[in-house]
């Protein structure tokens, strides 16, 4: 009787321990030349993950950078040199695909557009400061006839206030 319930937590315990194994990835495929593997990882260092968007297909996990990077390989092993490759991948998808994109007409948004947001936006905050400065400016300085005149029946007001403290 004792026997079946020991066997099942021997069972579950036997079960749990292989869920890691399911959860392992296939290993990441590589050159049988260590030569060759290390061009394709100097390449796919130069080359943007298009799911990623911020990591290199070399970093990346997601199966497009395995993909682009098997088929870099491939044009390695073809004798591609890496500007071949680079220009391929670029004619295929874009200057997006570099992960470091070249200074050109049609990239120059993305090497000074940045500094224009950051410039633009210290400007914009100067100018806030300097008008928020000038509102309060107003408004402390500035009374108007008739605060002026209630400001004067409050201090006298007091002034009486004191005058009656003092004579009791």
């Amino acid at each position: 009787m004792r026997l079946i319930p020991s066997l099942s937590v021997i069972f579950t315990v036997v079960l749990l321990l292989q869920v890691p194994l399911l959860a392992a990835k296939e290993a990441v495929p590589m050159a049988e030349d260590p030569v060759l593997e290390k061009i394709v990882n100097e390449i796919a260092d130069e080359l943007r993950c298009l799911v990623c968007q911020n990591q290199t297909i070399a970093d990346s996990d997601a199966d497009l950078a395995v993909d682009l990077k098997s088929q870099v390989r491939e044009m390695v092993r073809e004798g591609k040199t890496q500007d071949e490759i680079i220009d391929y991948m670029v004619q295929r998808y874009g200057d997006f695909v570099r992960y470091r994109p070249p200074m050109k007409a049609s990239t120059y948004l993305l090497w000074v557009g940045p500094f224009l947001l950051l410039f633009s936006g210290i400007i914009v905050l100067i100018l806030n400061l300097r008008k928020r400065r000038l509102v309060t400016d107003e408004q402390d300085t500035a009374l108007s006839p008739e605060e002026n005149e209630r400001l004067a029946q409050l201090l006298k007001s007091e002034e009486k206030k004191n005058e009656e403290k003092n004579k009791s």
